[in-house]
């Protein structure tokens, strides 16, 4: 098997400017024959050259960054190469822990030892196989010019085209049919023969007797049918091994751990039978330890153990509530059903990973860890594991010898008794699933018909329909709350932002509104709110309203800072008025104004000069209108004695 395992070493796929370059490790039938450094377009080359079994890589981010580029990648890989990822596919690990599965250690700093890495575990089988494509090809015909818009002889032009597209296409459908394969065509027609053709074949890109050109009228395009999305595949059919916790009972509890005790499933139902909970367990990989919480191991357990002719374990003696959480608590678990049963499996775990600790260190490199440690779980010493791998490689090249039982041996009558019951417990478990099944359909028939009068009964019964109406109402002003409460949430963020703790020293908070419309104070109102002795910075005065000025006056606003650029818009009645309302009114001049969306700063000692200013002013205003309303009042006595006299 020849073997490309690459990494990255400097550049990016994404880069622009720096193209990348991969660390590039040969290795044929597990034995490295040659290291490189290579560009994309190199390493390409190489790989349509040699042909390899398996290309294999720890990230596919380091080929292609998006779906569609590795879609294309793909394209361009001989149908016989894999490309295999070896982190896994859809759930990824570190290499380092992959590599750590078969004893080997690399330094993750040099690019070519951990392209040696890759090359090696792949080698044991590890990893996914990235599959983009189904066994469907895609032959496409067209045309390699474009007749243009042409001259007098356009007619004759674009005749000779269609016509070659034509002939190319009639010669790949004999090819097709000569080699038997069975495919579909569609044609367009143009102006003396065809535009374009397309056949799409049931069989794989290799076996069909048809490559891609491209020279003079025609251009012949090979392309997969892509799946609506990319497949991972793991090229090593064994089963993961599995230790498995189970608390058995009305609620059924289970929980999976991997050999490196790992989570991989904790689950609970009250409707699980035992051949459930073995299918379940099956679809997970293979159990080799099945562990009970409690002393001895339920007999629903034991029948479970049996199916998987795995190895019990149980603890000494009961574990305790405190010692559960404890241990569960790591993990996370629904319901006591699911603790008990993680408590099971971690104790087992806990208990064989202490005895793999010393002979794990004896492995030698390159040796499947997980192998070795099934192996110990079930009653081998490491001299007879490893004998047996060598064994396993010997059969390849030699028929196994045929093995003659004595059958006045002591030990092949036990087993033979064993054999026994072990089948009269297959065939009662057997029958138990077919009566259990039975029953199954009955219950799922009487649960139909109570749905259905229990339906029946809802729709026509007035107090459901009207039960329903509130919950729809309740739903809807339930849905109206929280986009209120969203709103209040930022509102109390911004006003969070305006506080004098955030601010400058020597500054004012101001509140920014673009000019005194109705619609503008309502919106700043909404966002950060308008209280009392707040100062509002008024951006111009191209919309204002008597009414905006008494309402902002009610609501105890300290002053209206006006930008001083809107100085040449302020009419005098605009400042009667809000002398009228006693709001003072200021020109932001030398105030150093620093806006940050709804609010800012203006320096505190210009806004205090200019405010004294506005007071002086308006002790002015106050003392004129007190002095007319004198003079009125002299106007209407002298009248009113005017007219006593009279």
């Amino acid at each position: 098997m020849l073997i490309f395992g690459i990494d990255l070493i400097t550049g990016s796929v994404r880069s622009r400017t720096v193209q990348p370059k991969y660390a590039l490790v040969i290795a044929k039938e597990g034995k490295i024959i040659r290291e490189l450094a290579v560009s994309l377009h190199r390493l390409i080359r190489l790989i349509h050259r040699d042909q390899p079994d398996i290309l294999a890589v720890d990230s596919v981010q380091e080929i292609a960054p998006h779906t569609q580029d590795l879609y294309r990648f793909l394209e361009l890989l001989p149908s016989k190469t894999m490309f295999v990822v070896v982190t896994g596919g859809d759930r990824q690990t570190g290499l380092i822990q992959v590599a750590a599965r078969y004893n080997i250690s690399f330094d993750r700093f040099d690019p070519f030892a951990e392209a040696r890495a890759i090359a090696e575990v792949a080698h044991h089988g590890a990893g996914s196989q990235v599959v983009a494509f189904e066994k469907e090809t895609e032959i496409t015909i067209t045309r390699n010019r474009s007749p243009g818009k042409g001259g007098w002889s356009q007619n004759r032009y674009a005749r000779k085209i269609h016509g070659n597209v034509l002939r190319y296409a009639r010669e790949v459908e004999h090819d097709l049919q000569s080699s038997g394969l069975s495919f579909w065509k569609k044609e367009y027609k143009a102006f003396g023969g065809v535009s374009r053709v397309s056949f799409h074949v049931r069989e794989k890109r290799d076996l069909i007797p048809v490559t891609s050109s491209r020279g003079g009228d025609v251009q012949i395009r090979l392309s997969g049918k892509r799946l609506d999305r990319i497949q991972y595949r793991p090229i090593s059919a064994r089963p993961k091994y599995l230790i498995v916790g189970i608390d058995p009972g009305t609620t059924i509890g289970i929980a999976v751990l991997d050999l490196n005790g790992e989570l991989i499933k904790v689950h609970s139902s009250r409707q699980m039978t035992m051949g459930d909970v073995t299918e379940f367990l099956w679809s997970l990989g293979k159990p080799l330890i099945i562990a009970s919480d409690v002393v001895p191991m339920p007999f629903s357990v034991e029948k479970i153990r049996r199916a998987f002719q795995a190895t019990p374990h149980t603890p000494k003696t009961d574990i305790s509530v405190e010692t559960k959480y404890e241990l569960a608590g790591k993990f996370g678990y629904g319901n006591d059903h699911e603790r008990d049963a993680l408590t099971a499996a971690i104790e087992a775990y806990r208990f064989w990973n202490h005895k793999f600790t010393g002979i794990l260190k004896r492995v030698p490199y390159g040796v499947d860890l997980e192998e070795v440690k099934a192996g110990i779980i079930r009653g081998q010493s490491l001299e007879q594991i490893l004998a047996g791998k060598r064994d396993t490689v010997r059969s390849t090249e030699e028929k196994k010898p045929e093995v003659i039982l004595d059958s006045s041996d002591e030990r092949v009558r036990i087993l033979d008794g064993k054999v026994k019951d072990l089948r009269l417990l297959v065939a009662d478990l057997q029958n138990e699933i077919t009566s259990l099944k039975h029953e199954n359909k009955t219950l799922s028939r009487r649960i139909t018909g109570l749905k259905t009068e229990r339906d029946k009964g809802i729709n026509i019964d007035p107090a459901i329909i009207k039960r329903d109406q509130i919950i729809a109402n309740l739903r809807h002003r339930l849905k109206q709350e929280e986009k209120n409460n969203k709103k209040l949430h930022k509102r109390l963020k911004r006003l969070k932002e305006t506080t004098d703790e955030e601010r400058p020293q020597g500054t004012r908070v101001v509140k920014v509104i673009a000019d005194l419309s109705r619609d503008n104070v309502r919106l700043l109102s909404e966002r950060v709110g308008i209280i009392k002795d707040d100062i509002l910075y008024v951006k111009s005065l191209s919309a204002w309203g008597k009414g905006i000025v008494h309402d902002l006056a009610k609501a105890g606003v300290e002053s209206v800072i006006l930008n001083e650029k809107s100085a040449e818009t302020l009419s005098n009645e605009l400042k009667d008025i809000f002398l009228e309302e006693g709001l003072p009114l200021v020109l932001s001049r030398d105030m150093h104004i620093q806006v940050k969306g709804d609010v800012g700063t203006c320096d505190e000692e210009p806004y205090a000069d200019a405010l004294d200013s506005w007071n002086d002013d308006y002790q002015q205003y106050l003392k004129g209108k007190s002095e007319m309303m004198l003079d009125d009042l002299m106007k209407e006595y002298i009248a009113e004695r005017e007219r006593k006299v009279k």
